[in-house]
């Protein structure tokens, strides 16, 4: 009785244009969707929650394990001051995990980068003016400038 229901199956699969082993294909996916749960009054909508302050980057400049920077030491105006103090800062700091000219010139271009669009034009040049300064006390190669 197997066979007979086999080779009717497989009458109307050629009849359908179709052959036997395209019929061997993984199941389809039809479970019920789950519904979301009613809201309930002890939930608390996401606008009454108070955000978290979102100053990661303001804890990593100041409490870094790379370095111990001078406070203020990114809102001086005289670039080679900046690079003094980043110089000195990375070469006393006993914490680092890497030789003094690349913890100093990564905190100072991750001050760059963090601070982004709300840095002041005349503050950015001072600080890329920083970076060249920086190269300079360390006795590295200047870059080109574009």
């Amino acid at each position: 009785m197997a066979t007979a229901r086999k080779a009717t199956n497989a009458k109307k699969t050629r009849a359908a244009g179709k052959t036997a082993s395209s019929r061997r294909t993984a199941p389809r996916k039809t479970g019920s969707r789950k519904t979301a749960e009613p809201k309930t009054a002890s939930r608390k909508s996401a606008s009454a929650r108070p955000r978290p302050q979102r100053k990661w980057s303001q804890r990593v400049t100041e409490t870094s394990d790379a370095l111990d920077l001078k406070e203020g030491v990114f809102q001086e105006a005289d670039p080679e001051k900046i690079a003094r103090s980043l110089k000195s800062s990375a070469e006393h700091s006993d914490r680092r995990k890497s030789d003094p000219y690349r913890s100093a010139m990564s905190m100072l271009t991750f001050y760059i980068n963090r601070a982004g669009a709300k840095l002041p034009d005349r503050q950015c040049r001072h600080l890329e003016a920083a970076k060249d300064a920086l190269r300079s006390l360390f006795g590295r190669p200047a870059r080109p400038h574009r």
